[in-house]
């Protein structure tokens, strides 16, 4: 089973969700995990704690508003940050961790492999914080490529219109074409051109990733194939009826497909907004 999301947000989290949700991380099942300004008890955060320090395909966690409201929780997060290997992402927006909150995370944050995209906006935070959140950041303010194709290989996983992406001569290493390597492996994405050259990758890698690019074309255009082949058995039907579950998009009206594609990606964005 592919790893998946699990967003809730502003709900109280009952004992059975709790359980599922830890479930999930157990089996590596979860890629994104969400609980915005959700309430559960502290004995439910500890397990939720405990779960995705051993998750190894979480790559997003958002514990927004007020989730981490406690030293008690700071402590219990940063000794599954201290364990976890995976999350890419950390949301802890409106949480009131205050200087000595994140005196408490800033070893497991500093130490974390994998982490380059953190969140800790109205979180109570004063000169001693930001000192520390400073410290964090590599000595001359810049990210390398390898981080940000890390970050960019979530936003992409996500993504269902995105099909061109053009990553020429962006400083990208073996480690980022990994990275994207699973991401296409994995995850059933648009992507149909990813583009690397100029880049210290190996051609193997790269070969690798455009072969499984293109098995992607193929299926769909064995797929398209077989479909067309039924239509012409069925005979020519009305308009309405020829695009199956997508039957009230107009085949005659291009404006119409086009909002439809943009107001998805906007959802997507808005989504990474709030988040």
């Amino acid at each position: 089973m592919l790893p998946s999301s699990i967003q809730i947000s502003g709900e109280p989290l009952s004992g059975a969700e709790v359980r599922d949700i830890c479930r999930g991380l157990r089996d590596n099942a979860v890629r994104l995990l969400s609980l915005r300004g959700c309430r559960l008890c502290d004995r439910d955060f500890g397990r939720i704690c405990r779960a995705l320090a051993g998750a190894t395909s979480l790559a997003q966690l958002n514990l927004n508003l007020g989730v981490v409201s406690s030293p008690s929780r700071i402590k219990q997060l940063a000794e599954a940050l201290r364990t976890n290997r995976s999350i890419q992402s950390l949301f802890l927006h409106g949480s009131p961790l205050t200087d000595a909150g994140l005196a408490l995370l800033n070893p497991a944050l500093a130490l974390h492999p994998a982490l380059v995209a953190l969140d800790l906006g109205d979180c109570m935070l004063g000169d001693e914080a930001i000192n520390l959140i400073c410290g964090l950041l590599p000595p001359d303010g810049a990210k390398s490529g390898d981080h940000v194709a890390a970050m960019l290989a979530v936003a992409v996983a996500s993504s269902r219109t995105l099909e061109v992406l053009d990553l020429e001569g962006t400083g990208l290493t073996n480690q980022s074409a990994q990275t994207l390597l699973d991401m296409v492996e994995n995850y059933p994405t648009a992507l149909r051109s990813l583009v690397l050259a100029e880049n210290s990758i190996s051609p193997e890698l790269q070969q690798q990733i455009c072969d499984l690019l293109s098995e992607g074309e193929e299926e769909e255009e064995v797929a398209g194939g077989a479909g067309d082949t039924q239509e012409r058995e069925r005979g020519r039907e009305p308009a309405a009826h020829q695009r199956g579950s997508s039957s009230w998009i107009c085949p005659s009206d291009p404006s119409s497909q086009m909002v439809l594609m943009t107001s998805g990606l906007g959802d997507s964005l808005l989504a990474e907004t709030e988040m």
